[in-house]
């Protein structure tokens, strides 16, 4: 294989000197510098590659070939690109100038000269980079907590970009790679994700995602209110929740609405219930409750008169769920 090979590039290179013997006695005569058999160039996709090749007053035949393509004999043009053109300066250079480089022009492109004494060549490898460019990413997704969530990044480039993942707020470096695999999502894992794609070619290519992570409303904050009689009372409630919650207000099983005397308001994820003129029969226990479609929550606030010790600031807020887990332990003790 390897007689076969070195057989057939000396066939090529006779064959190619022979097409010199046919180039006009008029042209230039020039040598190459040829100091390295082989070099490469780098270029990025979209500039401007020259290959140089200097020479001097010994030459009586010279071309610039790509692969067993003659691009230049001499200073005849044998390629069609209009792209491609010669660099002269006197009689010393030799250079071929490419235009908007792309991928399909890299390869190896030969200088190849002849004296009266002997041939030689001078071959430089045309290394074409691209900028690493994504060209598929996720869409925005919206998930129920708890769920598996897989998002994709898919980038090209020469070299092959590398690929980081990023959550910006807050800002938390994640895996390497095309895809991003989290298990079990948390609502503290939610929000914009971005995809980092580079090679060092040029500036990284970058593309976000933005992941909206439902749950159950949860009252995260309930104020009681200390409130003489005749004054207003103000309680209130906070919750969070994905989707934005829905508020009801109730007094023992009763639900409350806007009627004379009383108020509800709703901003956000904030509810407040006033009460206008407060009489004796308004103290008492009420219950705030914060619904979306994954789930209720609810917490007990109370409207009492001044002195009474009532904690204002919510320590009287006791969901539902938590008073069906200790209700087992406080039995035994009511029976006692």
């Amino acid at each position: 294989m390897w007689r076969t090979s070195r057989a057939r590039l000396a066939q090529l290179r006779a064959c190619f000197f022979r097409l010199l013997c046919l180039l006009p006695a008029g042209v230039s005569v020039r040598s190459a510098d040829l100091q390295r058999a082989t070099d490469n160039i780098t270029i990025r996709q979209g500039d401007t590659a020259v290959i140089r090749c200097y020479v001097d007053d010994k030459v009586s035949k010279v071309a610039w070939l790509n692969r067993s393509n003659i691009i230049f004999a001499g200073e005849d043009k044998w390629s069609l690109d209009p792209r491609v053109d010669l660099v002269t300066k006197g009689q010393l250079e030799y250079s071929l100038r490419i235009q908007k480089v792309d991928v399909f022009d890299e390869g190896p492109y030969t200088c190849s000269i002849q004296t009266k004494q002997q041939s030689k060549t001078s071959q430089v490898y045309l290394i074409v980079q691209v900028p690493a460019n994504i060209y598929r990413v996720s869409e925005d997704i919206n998930v129920n907590e708890g769920s598996n969530v897989t998002l994709s990044c898919l980038a090209n480039g020469r070299p092959d970009p590398s690929i980081t993942w990023r959550l910006l707020s807050p800002s938390e470096t994640l895996e390497v790679g095309e895809y991003l695999e989290i298990s079990g999502i948390m609502r503290t894992q939610a929000g914009r994700y971005e995809c980092k794609a580079s090679n060092d070619v040029a500036a990284p290519d970058v593309k976000y995602v933005n992941v909206i992570v439902n749950y159950p409303p949860f009252i995260k904050g309930a104020k009681s209110s200390e409130t003489q009689v005749g004054r207003m009372g103000v309680l209130q409630c906070d919750a969070t929740a994905v989707p934005k919650p829905e508020f009801e207000w109730y007094r023992d099983d009763k639900r409350l609405s806007n009627m004379q005397g009383v108020s509800i308001q709703i901003i956000g994820t904030r509810t407040l219930l006033l009460v206008a003129n407060v009489t004796e029969e308004d103290y008492g226990n009420y219950t705030c409750m914060a619904t979306n479609r994954l789930g209720t929550h609810n917490a007990s606030v109370f409207l009492y008169r001044p002195g009474t010790g009532r904690d204002i600031n919510g320590s009287a807020c006791v969901s539902k769920s938590v008073w069906l887990l200790v209700l087992p332990f406080l039995l035994p003790l009511l029976k006692c």
